[in-house]
């Protein structure tokens, strides 16, 4: 079948806790992750105000004048934290497939709630993946606001993946001690309008897969949007639905399940000519990554004599930073 169209997925059954509502969501969430690896999701719980506020402050922030915004400029390669400017970044190069640098900035926060004086956060094996957040001064209300987001976004991927469990014939708590202290970052993406004409091959974001669980993305109806690479090789639009987030499976997940579930290639492409001067547009981008040192190996229920595992074991933390090191144009010859 040759899907032109990303599943929508109501959560709210699931939510309810009854175990036939639990079995549906799962099943349909399963069949996506094999057939396309991305969903759209809905009736999952996340406060629209906090959504809408936090859009607003994050507007303001890219408003703001570049020599404003660098003062958080990201300190280093593999310390994924404050601003990265535009094309600073080219996701192709994860694929080790050069291309002109992607049009898009960026603002990233760390995880909230890192305990001070708890050794598995400071231990040597952690890296940067607990480095304090850049936060902006401008706007003064975007700190509580990402705060609120990064933590709503915690419990909603927490879901998610008791969900995945489920349908991976998995206790449902499977995966709850593998990321209990996850390495998950936010990110706001900022698409501005394109006065002047790309360079050949040169996109929004290039084209992609994600490094870890799972990512969870609210977008917004502009000129020049997410698209999703399917089995038959076609790209297919991802449209926005009020209301909804996009839900895509990473890497890691493609993994831990050996390839029974795909991390689907996708891409931000360019606005019509046309409409260049009226696209800009906002991402709120979670990408999940399990505990730096939760094994990723084969999962019983994905794996038989008939079809072995096909990966080596590897560290959450190990993959994301042969992966993240890669996409900087800056980095791209250190990895």
């Amino acid at each position: 079948m040759s899907l032109m169209s990303v599943p929508v997925i109501d959560l709210a059954p699931y939510l309810k806790g009854a175990p036939d509502g639990k079995r549906k969501v799962a099943e349909e969430v399963g069949r996506a992750c094999r057939d396309i690896g991305f969903l759209t999701i809905i009736g999952h719980g996340v406060s629209d105000d906090l959504v809408e506020n936090f859009y607003r402050s994050a507007r303001e922030f890219f408003d703001l004048p570049v020599s404003e915004k660098i003062k958080i400029k990201q300190p280093r390669p593999d310390q994924v934290r404050g601003y990265s400017g535009v094309g600073e970044e080219g996701l192709s190069y994860s694929l080790d497939e050069p291309s002109p640098p992607d049009l898009k900035e960026s603002l990233t926060f760390g995880p909230a709630d890192v305990p001070p004086d708890d050794p598995y956060y400071r231990a040597p094996a952690a890296g940067q993946f607990f480095a304090p957040t850049l936060w902006p001064s401008k706007p003064p209300e975007l700190k509580a606001l990402g705060i609120a987001y990064f933590r709503a976004m915690e419990k909603l991927s927490a879901q998610l993946m008791r969900i995945f469990a489920l349908a991976l014939d998995l206790p449902e708590y499977f995966f709850d001690d593998k990321i209990d202290k996850h390495i998950s970052n936010l990110r706001i993406l900022h698409y501005p309008n394109q006065p002047d004409e790309p360079e050949k091959g040169q996109l929004r974001a290039g084209a992609h897969s994600d490094y870890g669980s799972l990512t969870i993305v609210r977008q917004e109806e502009a000129p020049g949007g997410l698209q999703v690479l399917n089995l038959q090789g076609e790209w297919v639009d991802v449209k926005p639905i009020p209301h909804s987030f996009v839900v895509n499976i990473g890497d890691l997940m493609m993994q831990w399940t050996n390839d029974k579930w795909r991390s689907t290639m996708h891409r931000v492409v360019n606005p019509p000519r046309d409409k260049a001067n009226s696209s800009r547009r906002l991402s709120l981008v979670f990408f999940h990554q399990p505990n730096y040192d939760a094994l990723v190996n084969c999962l019983d229920s994905c794996c038989d004599a008939a079809n072995p595992a096909k990966y080596p074991p590897i560290t959450s933390g190990e993959h994301f930073i042969g992966k993240f090191v890669k996409q900087s144009t800056l980095g791209a010859g250190i990895a």
